[in-house]
C-alpha cells in the first residue's frame, strides 16, 4: 500500500498543500467534497495529526458518528469506511463494485468492524464513495 504523505506535524493540510500533493486527482477531490457539502451539509471535517501513523488524517463525521477517514497518498487520496456486521446486507445489495464487496467480506476485522478503502483514481471511485456514505448514514 502507498505510504501516507502529510507527515510534517507542523504543516497543516490547507487546500494549497493538499492540491500540490494530489495533482490531477484534484478534480476527484472537488467532486467528492462538492457532493458532500451539497447532499450532507451537516457533516464536519477535522484534520488531525496522528503520532501513531506519523501523518495528518481527515476525519469526516456526522453528529457523533465517523463517516470516513481520508489520507493523502502518492498523487491521490484514499477514503476508509468502517462498518459492523449489521451493514453486511446493505453492502451486499448495494451498487458497489464486486471488488469493494469482496474487500468487506474478506477484510481484516478490527474488533467488530471491517474496513473498505477506496483509493481515488477514477470517476467510478466517487460513485462508490457516495454509496458508502449513504450506507454509513443509514446505519443506526
Amino acid at each position: 500500500m502507498d505510504s501516507p504523505i502529510l507527515s510534517d506535524k507542523n504543516q497543516f493540510p490547507t487546500e494549497g498543500v493538499i492540491f500540490s500533493h494530489i495533482g490531477k486527482s484534484k478534480v476527484l477531490w472537488l467532486s467528492l467534497f462538492d457532493y458532500i457539502h451539497a447532499s450532507h451539509p451537516d457533516v464536519a471535517e477535522e484534520w488531525r495529526y496522528y503520532n501513531d501513523g506519523k501523518s495528518w488524517l481527515l476525519k469526516v463525521t456526522r453528529k457523533k458518528k465517523t463517516v470516513f477517514w481520508l489520507s493523502l497518498i502518492g498523487h491521490s487520496f484514499r477514503t476508509t469506511f468502517y462498518f459492523g456486521d449489521a451493514a453486511e446486507k446493505a453492502i451486499r445489495t448495494s451498487a458497489l463494485s464486486e471488488a469493494r464487496k469482496e474487500q468487506f467480506r474478506t477484510g481484516k476485522k478490527y474488533g467488530k468492524i471491517r474496513g473498505i478503502t477506496v483509493t481515488m483514481t477514477k470517476k467510478k471511485d466517487i460513485e462508490d464513495v457516495k454509496t458508502l456514505i449513504e450506507i454509513k448514514n443509514s446505519m443506526k
